[in-house]
């Protein structure tokens, strides 16, 4: 028992110091994900944001004001004619839009972020709802901060380019219309973004009318984030994908988005790693322990101990390794260090064949196979569920038939005859008594 509490004592231990080193991992992590994220939207802009564009003309009329006087008890009228301006808003009715998104995946320290170039092209209708001609501002929303708009061209629909000013936030073009005549100018431009794009087809819950939406990618993992429309109808298009968003007439605030594929970042995956290294720990010092039992292998706690240092070495190496080496060759490296620490320590006390089979193998099962289990994404868990089953399988099997009483030191004194359990064969074990045994009269021994 005494045994068994160190042992445990320096799992403990060990948990102990990889939890510290975990935490060191995410706060550093955390810390450098954001400030290069910063960066990388200063070097490549941030998340694309296009909104439809609005439209509206000012309305001029007249009012008129009367107002009361009295003067020496006479009450006199006046009327006074003011101008005001009303602002009417003009109804899109109709977004014929297409959109290519070509990722292309940069390094900034540690982490990787998925940018993308974006060709635009937006087709707008306009109706003017008055039976005057008046002079029609459509505001083209653009995005302000660190964004820059290549080839941006406003024109009518299969016309020249239409002249528009430049605000801080959008793009405005000026044009005079009929009384009940339409307006369709074609948008298109070329912009830059990081992890994600997205579409607001109107302001608020407002009224969608004649809206098609058909975006390309050069990447098939296309992910929607949550609150916004699924594809009408989607496509993998070679190595690539296709979408298409369709609505005659749809009153939303969703918009339309589109999420972009992730490499894998060392930073976080060394963290998580780590804090499930207790866990394998645990493993494989219950698959050691049993098997050295099996085998009559003495083990001390330091020995234990040592094992564990070695294993914490593969998560220490790891850690540090990955800021100089990609990410899987810091895993193999890491992992090729840890094995011989620990194969060559094992050797010396119980032997090649042992630390070979039995140790090495283990290692690589609990320590190496469940560490990669963190670059499967989504399948982590179930391989670790597995694996822990297939573990707990092999470990009946390898001690169903042990007499655990005589290897414990708790077999009955005397010469007692084991139980029918105890039999290999399955038999129950029946001896007669010596005849001898009677004579004297001895007394039968009982079990």
């Amino acid at each position: 028992m005494k045994r068994f509490g160190s042992i445990l004592a320096i799992w403990v231990g060990c948990a102990f110091a990889w939890m510290v080193l975990g935490s060191t991992l995410t706060v550093r992590s955390g810390e450098m994900s954001s400030s290069l994220l910063s960066e990388v939207h200063r070097l490549w802009g941030p998340e694309g944001v296009q909104r439809a564009p609005t439209a509206a003309f000012t309305r001029t009329g007249y009012t008129e004001e009367i107002q009361t006087t009295t003067v020496d008890g006479e009450t006199r009228q006046t009327s006074t004619q003011r101008v005001t301006e009303e602002r009417v808003e003009v109804p899109l009715v109709q977004s014929h839009l297409r959109a290519q998104l070509e990722l292309e995946q940069r390094q900034k320290g540690l982490n990787w972020f998925p940018t993308y170039d974006i060709t635009f092209r937006g087709l707008y209708r306009f109706v003017n709802p008055s039976e005057d001609r008046q002079s029609l501002q459509v505001v083209i929303p653009l995005m302000a901060d660190n964004v820059g708009y290549d080839n941006f061209t406003v024109r009518r629909a299969g016309g020249a380019e239409i002249p528009f000013d430049i605000t801080p936030d959008a793009a405005l073009v000026v044009q005079e219309l009929a009384g009940g005549e339409d307006l369709a100018i074609e948008v298109s431009y070329r912009t830059r973004g990081t992890s994600s794009w997205t579409y607001h087809m109107a302001q608020g819950n407002g009224r969608v009318r004649d809206f098609v939406l058909e975006v390309d990618t050069d990447f098939a993992q296309v992910d929607f984030p949550p609150g916004s429309l699924s594809p009408s109808e989607h496509q993998r298009s070679g190595s690539g994908w296709h979408g298409e968003w369709r609505f005659d007439s749809l009153i939303s605030s969703a918009p339309v988005a589109l999420q972009l594929p992730e490499e894998l970042n060392p930073g976080p995956l060394a963290s998580r790693i780590t804090f499930f290294a207790p866990v394998s720990l645990l493993f494989f010092f219950f698959v050691l322990a049993v098997l050295a039992t099996v085998q009559r292998k003495a083990l001390h706690p330091m020995h234990y101990f040592m094992i564990g240092c070695a294993f914490f070495a593969f998560h220490l190496l790891f850690a540090y390794l990955v800021d100089h080496v990609p990410v899987t060759a810091s895993f193999a490296l890491s992992a090729l260090v840890s094995v011989l620490l620990v194969v060559s320590y094992a050797r010396l006390f119980v032997g090649w064949r042992f630390a070979l089979r039995e140790i090495g193998v283990s290692q690589v099962l609990y320590l190496v196979l469940f560490s990669y289990s963190f670059f499967w994404d989504g399948f982590t868990g179930l391989a670790i569920t597995l694996g822990a089953i297939a573990t707990l399988f092999v470990m009946m099997q390898v001690t169903g038939r042990l007499d655990w009483a005589e290897l414990t030191g708790a077999k009955p004194e005397g010469d007692a005859q084991p139980p029918s359990w105890a039999d290999p064969t399955g038999n129950a074990a029946h001896r007669d008594l010596p005849a001898s045994a009677a004579v004297s009269g001895a007394k039968p021994v009982s079990f």
